[in-house]
C-alpha cells in the first residue's frame, strides 16, 4: 500500500493525476458528493439553527467503506477535490464521512499538470469552512424553498398534472424571464418604416452602395423623397478617413464559454460543461467553473511564447483584464489551455472543437489590436438637403483577428467592405434608388446562451448553477427549446431608375427562430402564481442580493445561519398565509371570440390532460361543447380565434381508398388515418391538417404489408414479413413478433428495405453485446449493459450497480444482495 492516499471526485481526474504523482501516491475517486440531505425528508432542523441532517448517499456506502480502509492504511490523506465551493464541500463531507482529522491536508489546483500538482503538494492547506458554509447555505436554502413551496403548488394550482409541479429559487427566476419575454413578443405591434438605399455605377465596373441615415415613417414621405431626387445630381460632398482599432475579448469565463459555444458550435449549456469537464480532467484546460478573466503570470508567458513563435513579435500585446463581476469567486483564473503549444487535444470531435475555441480565445486575448481604416463618404443631392452616406472599412493590420473574432447574439456581424477610390466633388451615376418597407421586430426570445448572459448580468446564479438551472426548467416542462417556423408577409418597395418611379410588392419570411426557449402553458401558470403570491422568490433584485450574501459567507463576513434565518422567517410566514387562505388557481378561461358558424363562444383552457380549446358552454339541456387539443407550442394565453378554429378541422376526410373514406385525426400516439374502422399511424412528422391522400394510402399499405406483396416495400426477412407502425415510443418495424424502433428523425413513409435491415441488424448486435454475465443456476438474474450504464436485471426489476464496481466481477450472491433478495 502506498504512503499517500489522494481523493478526488472524478474517476477520469484520478486517472490523470495518478500518472503524474508516482508510486508513493494512490489516487481514488469519491464519484462526486458522498453525503447529502435525505431524499424524502426536509433534512434541516429549522428550530436548531437550520442544522443540516446529512446522510451518506445509498449508492456511496461501498465507496466510503473502501476509502475508509485505504485511509487507515495510508500515512497521509490528501483531499484534492475541485477548487470551488462545491469542491470544498465535497472535501468536507469526505472528512466527516471518513472520520478524518481536522488537520487533513487539502490541496487545490486550477489545472491538472505535473507542475500544478507538485506546487499543490508543496503548499497544502486545511479545509476552508467559509467556502463550505457558502455551499451549505445555497443547498439548505434551496431545499427549504423547494420543500415548502412545491406542496403549495400541488394544493393551490388545480390544473393539468399538478402533482408534477415544483418550484426552485434560481429556476423560477429563469422561467419568469422567459415568460415575460414571451409576453413582450406577443404584445409587440410591428410598425413599418421605409429605408432608402442607393447604388451608383463607377468607372471600371465598380459599384458604390450608400444609404440615407434615417428612415421615413410613412410611404408618402418616402415617395416624396424619391420624387425630389428625379433629375438630381449626386456627388461626393465629403470624404472622412479615420483610423480605428478593434480589441480582443477577454479569455473565457464559464458563462462566456457557454454563450460562445452555443453561438459557434451549437452546443447546449449542459453539453458545453460536460465536454469542458472531460478536457479539464484530461489535463488539457484549466478549471472550467470560474467567473474570473485573469491569467496567471505563467500562462501569460506561455501565451507570449506561442504568439511570437507562430506569428511574430508584432502580434503580441500582453493584457490584464479586469473581471466585470463584483462577485467573482475566489482568486480563480480564466479558462485556458494548460499548454498553448498543444493544438490537438482530443480525438473526440466535440472535445477538439471546444478546445480549439478555448485556445483561440485565450491566445487572441494576448494579441495586438487590429488596426483599421474607416472611410465615410457623404453624398450630396442637388435637389434636397438630405445626404446619403457610404461607409467602408479596411484592415491595415489584422492583429488578433488572425486567430479569433467573438460572435454576437441575434444580430449579424457588423462588417463593411472596402470603398472604391473616390474624390471630393466626384459626380456619381445613379443606377437605382430604393425605398424599402422595413418592419420593427420584437426583442428576440432567449436562447440558452442569451439567457445565461442575462442571468449573469443581473447577478443571478453563479458558474456552477447555469447548466443545472436550464436542465431543470426544461425537464419540468416549464420551458421548451424548439424552432419556430416563420410566416410570410408582403412588403412595399419604391424604386427610382432613369427618373422613373415604380412600385413593386415583395415577400419575406419573418419570425423564424431556431433553438429558442419558449414557456409552456404550465410554466406561465406557475410563474403567475409565484409572482402574485411569492414575489420575493421570483424578484430579480432579491435573488441577486441572495447571491451576494452567499459571497459574503464565502468571505467569512456573514454567518450562514443568520443569512438563512433572514430569508426563512418571512418566507415561512407567507407559506402559512397562502396555505390557510381559500386561494385556488383553477382553470383560467381565455375568451377568444365567437365561432362564426355556430354563434357560440370560443375559449382556451388548461385541463387535466393539457391545454385545449372549447366551442360552447356546459349548459344543461344544451348540446355538449366541442373540444380540440392545442398543437405543440401553442399557448392558451396567446392563441388567436383563427388559430383556435383551425384546430376543429380534425378529424377530416382526405379521400377514398378501396371505395372507403380515409379520415385523418390526432390520437395519443400522434397523427393517424382511419380506414374501414381500422387505425393506421401516420409519420410523426406529418401535419394532420395538411397531409394528403398519397401519404395516407402509403401508411395503410405499410401497416398491412401490401407493399411487400407488390415488391416495393420492406418485404420479408428469414421468411417472415417486416411491417411498420407507430406506438407509445414512436415509429417501429415489427418482425417475428419483435419490435425495432426507428432512429430519431427517421420517417416510416421514406423507410427503405435496406434501412430496415440495417436497423434490425444493429439492434440484434446491440442485444448480443448487452449481456455481460449470466448465471445458469438462476436464469432470472443477469448483468446487462444499458444506455445509462451496466445494471442487474432480476426478473422484471432493474438494479443499479455502484459506480466503483466492476460488473463482470459480480457473483450471483452479489447480485441478489444488491437486489435486496
Amino acid at each position: 500500500m502506498s504512503k499517500n492516499l489522494v481523493i478526488v471526485e472524478s474517476p477520469a481526474k484520478a486517472k490523470t493525476i495518478e500518472g503524474y504523482l508516482g508510486k508513493d501516491f494512490t489516487v481514488k475517486s469519491s464519484f462526486g458528493h458522498v453525503r447529502d440531505l435525505p431524499d424524502k425528508d426536509l433534512g434541516v432542523d429549522v428550530k436548531n439553527g437550520f442544522q443540516p441532517l446529512y446522510e451518506v448517499s445509498p449508492d456511496k456506502t461501498k465507496v466510503i467503506n473502501e476509502l475508509k480502509k485505504l485511509a487507515k492504511s495510508s500515512e497521509e490523506v490528501w483531499l484534492a477535490t475541485d477548487d470551488d465551493r462545491e469542491g470544498e464541500a465535497i472535501s468536507w463531507h469526505l472528512k466527516e464521512a471518513l472520520g478524518l482529522s481536522d488537520g487533513t491536508k487539502r490541496i487545490v489546483f486550477r489545472e491538472i499538470t505535473k507542475t500544478a500538482l507538485q506546487k499543490a503538494i508543496q503548499s497544502p492547506r486545511s479545509i476552508d469552512m467559509d467556502l463550505v458554509n457558502a455551499q451549505q447555505a445555497r443547498r439548505i436554502l434551496d431545499r427549504l424553498v423547494g420543500y415548502e413551496l412545491s406542496p403549495v403548488l400541488w394544493r393551490k394550482i388545480k390544473i393539468g398534472n399538478n402533482s408534477a409541479l415544483s418550484a426552485g429559487r434560481v429556476q423560477s427566476v429563469a422561467v419568469r424571464l422567459i415568460v415575460e419575454r414571451e409576453r413582450e413578443v406577443d404584445a409587440h405591434e410591428s410598425k413599418s418604416t421605409y429605408k432608402v438605399t442607393a447604388r451608383f455605377d463607377l468607372a471600371g465596373g465598380k459599384v458604390l452602395e450608400a444609404e440615407l441615415p434615417k428612415n421615413f415613417e410613412t410611404e408618402a414621405q418616402a415617395r416624396a423623397f424619391l420624387e425630389k431626387c428625379k433629375g438630381a445630381t449626386f456627388s461626393i460632398r465629403n470624404l472622412e478617413v479615420k483610423p480605428a482599432k478593434k480589441s480582443p475579448a477577454p479569455p473565457f469565463t464559464t458563462s462566456t464559454l457557454q454563450q460562445e459555444a452555443s453561438r459557434k458550435l451549437s452546443f447546449s449549456v449542459a453539453q458545453t460543461m460536460t465536454v469542458a469537464q472531460k478536457l479539464y480532467e484530461a489535463g488539457k484546460i484549466s478549471y472550467m467553473r470560474t467567473d474570473s478573466t485573469n491569467l496567471s503570470e505563467e500562462a501569460l508567458q506561455k501565451a507570449k511564447d506561442q504568439i511570437t513563435t507562430e506569428y511574430g513579435d508584432k502580434y503580441h500585446q500582453q493584457r490584464v483584464f479586469k473581471t466585470k463581476s463584483e462577485s467573482a469567486q475566489e482568486a480563480h483564473e480564466a479558462i485556458r489551455p494548460t499548454n498553448f503549444g498543444e493544438l490537438k487535444a482530443s480525438s473526440d470531435r466535440n472535445e477538439q472543437r471546444l478546445y480549439e475555441l478555448i485556445w483561440k480565445r485565450a491566445i487572441a486575448s494576448q494579441m495586438s489590436d487590429a488596426q483599421l481604416e474607416r472611410t465615410i463618404a457623404t453624398i450630396g443631392i442637388s435637389t434636397t438637403a438630405e445626404e446619403l452616406v457610404a461607409q467602408g472599412e479596411v484592415i491595415k493590420f489584422d492583429g488578433f483577428l488572425k486567430v479569433y473574432l467573438e460572435s454576437k447574439d441575434d444580430e449579424e456581424e457588423d462588417t463593411k467592405g472596402m470603398l472604391p477610390p473616390l474624390n471630393i466633388g466626384q459626380v456619381l451615376a445613379l443606377n437605382i434608388l430604393k425605398a424599402t418597407e422595413k418592419f420593427s421586430r420584437p426583442k428576440p426570445r432567449y436562447t440558452e446562451a442569451s439567457l445565461v448572459k442575462q442571468l449573469e448580468e443581473m447577478g443571478i446564479g453563479r458558474p456552477s448553477t447555469y447548466a443545472p438551472t436550464l436542465s431543470t426548467i426544461i425537464r419540468r416542462e416549464y420551458v421548451v427549446k424548439q424552432d419556430k417556423k416563420g410566416q410570410e408577409r408582403e412588403y412595399n418597395e419604391l424604386s427610382l431608375r432613369n427618373d422613373q418611379l415604380t412600385e413593386t410588392k415583395g415577400k419575406e419570411t419573418f419570425g423564424a427562430e431556431k433553438s429558442k426557449l419558449f414557456p409552456t402553458n404550465t410554466g406561465m401558470v406557475v410563474n403567475d402564481f409565484l409572482v402574485d403570491l411569492f414575489p420575493d422568490v421570483v424578484d430579480f433584485s432579491f435573488t441577486a442580493n441572495v447571491e451576494k450574501e452567499f459571497d459574503e459567507i464565502a468571505e467569512g463576513k456573514l454567518s450562514w445561519q443568520q443569512m438563512i434565518d433572514g430569508f426563512y422567517q418571512g418566507f415561512h410566514q407567507k407559506i402559512g398565509d397562502v396555505e390557510g387562505s381559500n386561494i385556488v388557481k383553477k382553470n383560467t378561461v381565455h375568451d377568444l371570440g365567437i365561432d362564426p358558424k355556430s354563434g357560440k363562444p370560443v375559449s382556451a383552457r388548461i385541463g387535466k390532460f393539457g391545454p385545449y380549446v372549447q366551442i360552447g358552454e356546459n349548459i344543461e339541456g344544451e348540446p355538449k361543447p366541442q373540444y380540440a387539443n392545442l398543437k405543440k407550442g401553442q399557448l392558451v394565453e396567446t392563441i388567436s380565434l383563427e388559430e383556435a378554429l383551425e384546430l376543429f378541422a380534425l378529424p377530416r376526410e382526405v379521400g377514398f381508398f378501396e371505395d372507403k373514406p380515409m379520415i385523418v385525426g390526432v390520437g395519443k400516439y400522434g397523427p393517424y388515418v382511419k380506414h374501414d374502422d381500422k387505425f393506421y399511424s401516420l409519420d410523426r412528422n406529418d401535419d394532420p391538417y395538411t397531409v394528403g391522400e398519397e401519404a395516407c394510402v402509403l401508411a395503410i399499405k405499410l401497416k398491412r404489408g401490401d407493399l411487400a406483396n407488390e415488391g416495393e416495400g420492406l418485404g420479408e426477412l428469414e421468411g417472415k414479413p417486416m411491417t411498420t407502425g407507430t406506438g407509445r415510443y414512436g415509429p417501429f418495424i415489427k418482425h417475428d413478433d419483435k419490435y425495432y424502433s426507428l432512429p430519431k428523425g427517421a420517417s416510416l413513409q421514406r423507410l427503405t428495405r435496406e434501412e430496415a435491415l440495417e436497423i434490425i441488424q444493429k439492434k440484434r448486435e446491440a442485444e448480443s453485446n448487452k449481456v455481460i454475465k449470466e448465471f445458469p443456476e438462476n436464469t432470472t438474474v443477469k448483468v446487462l449493459r444499458g444506455p445509462y450504464g451496466p445494471y442487474i436485471a432480476v426478473g422484471k426489476r432493474n438494479i443499479k450497480i455502484p459506480k466503483d464496481t466492476d460488473p463482470a466481477s459480480l457473483t450471483l450472491e452479489d447480485c441478489l444482495k444488491l437486489a435486496g433478495s
